[in-house]
């Protein structure tokens, strides 16, 4: 991470980094948007949570994952302890909310990637959860399924393990709870990256709680 590319802006923490990122004008998003959208949970957290984009709510909070996906989310990380203001750093491939919800374009992405390295470089996390496939392309450079690599573990150029879940918004579309379904094959994910927390002696504030994954 020494090479991180913080010549465009120069900050000197992830604060700064933030600022630079709400005033950014390097890609046609910035046009669209109601604000950047950030990041929410614990900068000194051992995990990072990398989403896709900002929705609607998000675009109008400030604060990414704040809608129904949002909310399973949280639901999903409760399920095994994990407090998401506490024990995790959330943020997305993009700040900025594409029109209609669309997925990020692969030039808004790479515009956008100097913003996520820095909060890589700043948070220092040990695990990297990385939701949905855009996330995925995002940081492995990969153009591998998600449904066949989710649930494993993959080294990253930035010193952190990482690991593809389904994002929560597909989990909605997908209720089912049977065995084999997206839902069900999320909870062994989750469960495994809990296991794996406790092994590396990363705290975590809660306990495992089968039921809060619904």
């Amino acid at each position: 991470m020494e090479n991180t590319p913080f010549d465009i802006h120069n900050p000197v923490s992830l604060k700064e980094l933030a600022c630079e990122a709400a005033t950014c004008t390097r890609c046609a998003l910035s046009r669209t948007r109601t604000q950047a959208v950030f990041s929410d949970g614990n900068p000194k957290a051992s995990v990072m949570l990398i989403g896709e984009g900002p929705g609607q709510q998000e675009d109008e909070t400030g604060v990414p994952f704040v809608g129904r996906a949002g909310q399973l989310l949280t639901q999903i990380l409760s399920s095994v302890g994990i407090d998401r203001k506490q024990d995790i750093y959330i943020c997305n491939t993009v700040k900025c909310r594409p029109p209609q919800n669309r997925k990020p374009e692969p030039e808004e992405m790479s515009a956008c990637f100097p913003y996520l390295e820095g909060q890589i470089y700043w948070v220092k996390p040990k695990l990297i959860l990385l939701a949905g496939a855009t996330a995925v392309q995002d940081v492995l450079k990969t153009k591998q399924g998600i449904t066949r690599i989710r649930g494993q573990w993959f080294d990253t150029p930035f010193g952190a393990k990482a690991m593809p879940i389904f994002h929560p918004s597909y989990l909605l579309r997908n209720p089912s709870k049977e065995k084999g379904t997206p839902k069900w094959l999320m909870w062994q994910d989750i469960k495994e990256v809990r296991r794996v927390m406790e092994e590396m002696g990363i705290p975590v504030s809660g306990e495992m709680h089968p039921l809060a994954a619904k």
